[in-house]
């Protein structure tokens, strides 16, 4: 298990086994998540990476506005 140190600026260092393990550059963004006291890091994708992710999604069938509240 690896630990780090929290800087006087609040800052930490990810070990380096983890950023070549997880592939994370410098300068890339995280989003920060506290949940029941544990922090989690979580790399923010890139938005090329998203291409295609709706590939097939289609609005044919679904029910017309007043449908859906009759």
């Amino acid at each position: 298990m690896d630990t780090v140190t929290v800087s006087p600026k609040f800052q930490v260092v990810i070990p380096k086994r983890i950023r070549q393990h997880l592939h994370i550059e410098p300068g890339e963004k995280m989003v920060v998540v506290e949940r029941n006291k544990t922090i989690s890091l979580i790399p923010v994708g890139k938005m090329k990476n998203a291409r295609g992710i709706a590939k097939g999604v289609t609005t044919k069938g679904l029910r017309d506005k007043d449908e859906r509240f009759d």
